[in-house]
């Protein structure tokens, strides 16, 4: 019998993946393999880097400890051809196999490369997540507005979770309202579990190191778990920790605390160490015993069976194109402080700093300050995207481009947000301490030391008056703006118009 070969990619480090159970541990062979094409088709955060081939090595030693054959490429191996399709075209010759079995992708990139690889490539469905394909586009078809709050009642319907007799526990679908709280003056939690690098990471490090340091992004110190022992130990760590405070301040951000109660798994889950069964089984089982209030318990579970499924949902049902879309014709250029340069605002910065040290920021700062901040400038929303493709850990096109493209920088023309998220400096001192050590004052409107979100805020309503003035959600905005005298927003759109001038010559602003 000619041996079938079974691709296990980086993101798909889960043992009942859709592929290991079609295949025969007898008789096929696993193909993994560390890639450049997959390495650096954007300049990804080292420690992305690190935290997948670690992770890779580990599952390809479980694989052998449980009767597979594997055959695993490391990125320095002298025969590596350097992509995943010529891979698996050099252990097909060498096994004497015509047929794969792969697990779909989650970027369409490599789909489409897949589907053009000379061999019998068979594609079965990532069933790790709660809706299929299919199961989307069900939901999704005849509706005139896909919004997630209607797909998450239902999920919550098919998994029982946070139920009741057929009901939402607690009376209530959402408890969004209660998680809104501005941040508190100390946390009294230690952050996300750390595990110490053993030697398989140790040489990973070394590696990522030698052939990626010069990514954005610090690589050490290195502290994330890179197995699923570990992972389930960051989920319990958290759950037991962190859950109970997570949805009072979840919308919160502090300069010297980036993780305040967030979960810090996201990483663990989109990789395949951990599953979204297991980590919404371990929210709900601790508001049952009493340990975590629900509205911290809903607001978790939402945003991995409600927001990660309806973010793949769209992905995959806009299509390919869907990274190119621009529908604000934005076309500014990504200015050098997202990749670490000088900035004034402290809030831009004190984000870019979170997201250089860990690859990682929670969600409010990456909607409410780089992503605020790009949409206001005008930047091109697919520069915006590779960004955040680049330098977030947990980050895979299926969850991050709807995210970006959509819900951040509202390119697709409002398929995932009614209305775009912007904000002034207001929502951002309200929520956050970073006004505080500012350069630019908050309460500042216009003249020296203004605020460039004020500014920005009121250029962009104005820049797209046409678009959005008959949103029922911004009325209120633009009745505001109507009502200034001419002379002050002459003075506002003349003082964003030189910020963005001086930004984009390279000027620190």
């Amino acid at each position: 019998m000619v041996s079938r070969l079974v691709l296990v990619l980086g993101d798909q480090l889960s043992p009942d993946i859709h592929a290991l159970r079609e295949a025969d541990r007898d008789e096929d062979v696993v193909v993994m393999a560390e890639v450049m094409s997959e390495a650096s088709y954007v300049r990804h955060h080292p420690k992305k880097i690190a935290f997948l081939f670690a992770a890779m090595r580990k599952f390809a030693a479980r694989l052998r400890q449980d009767g597979w054959t594997v055959d695993y490429t490391e990125l320095d191996d002298t025969e590596n051809t350097g992509s995943i399709p010529g891979e698996l075209l050099r252990r097909a010759e060498q096994r004497g196999s015509a047929e794969v079995l792969a697990t779909e992708p989650g970027e369409w990139r490599l789909i489409e490369a897949l589907n053009d690889c000379p061999l019998d490539v068979t594609q079965l469905s990532d069933d790790r997540f709660l809706a299929s394909h299919a199961r989307f586009e069900d939901w999704a078809k005849d509706r005139k507005e896909l919004r997630m709050e209607w797909f998450y009642r239902e999920m919550r319907r098919e998994t029982g979770l946070l139920m009741e007799d057929g009901e939402p526990a607690g009376g209530k679908w959402n408890f969004d309202h209660e998680n809104r709280k501005p941040a508190p003056g100390e946390i009294d939690y230690g952050g996300p579990m750390e595990f110490t690098p053993d030697e398989i990471v140790e040489e990973v490090l070394d590696l990522v190191e030698a052939r990626f340091g010069e990514n954005f992004g610090d690589l050490r110190p290195f502290a994330l778990a890179t197995e699923p022992v570990q992972a389930r130990r960051a989920l319990t760590h958290f759950v037991k920790n962190a859950l109970p405070k997570f949805g009072d301040y979840q919308d919160a951000m502090l300069e010297v605390n980036g993780f305040l109660y967030h979960a810090h798994v996201s990483f663990y889950l989109n990789a395949g160490l951990l599953s979204w069964q297991e980590i919404c089984e371990a929210a709900e089982e601790a508001w049952r015993q009493g340990d975590a209030p629900i509205n911290a318990v809903e607001g978790f579970i939402r945003q991995i069976i409600g927001w990660r499924e309806y973010m793949r949902g769209i992905y995959f049902l806009q299509g390919p194109d869907y990274t190119s879309r621009n529908i604000l014709n934005h076309d500014r250029d990504l200015p050098g402080f997202y990749w670490g340069g000088e900035t004034r605002m402290n809030c831009v910065g004190s984000a870019v700093r979170d997201t250089k040290d860990h690859a990682y920021a929670h969600h409010i700062q990456r909607l409410m300050v780089t992503g605020n901040f790009a949409l206001l400038a005008g930047i091109d929303p697919h520069q915006v995207h590779e960004w955040y493709l680049e330098v977030y850990a947990d980050a895979y096109e299926w969850v991050e481009a709807p995210n970006v493209i959509g819900m951040s920088q509202f390119a697709d023309g409002g398929v995932v947000g009614s209305k775009p998220y912007i904000s002034s400096g207001n929502y951002i001192d309200r929520m956050s301490d970073y006004c505080a050590g500012c350069h630019y004052d908050v309460k500042t409107k216009t003249g020296e030391g203004a605020c460039p979100f004020n500014l920005l805020y009121w250029a962009f309503l104005d820049r797209h008056r046409d678009r959005f003035e008959r949103n029922p959600r911004m009325g209120n905005m633009y009745r505001t703006w109507d009502r200034m005298k001419d002379e002050k927003r002459d003075t506002i759109l003349g003082e964003a118009e030189e910020f963005l001038g001086r930004m984009e010559k390279g000027e620190v602003v």
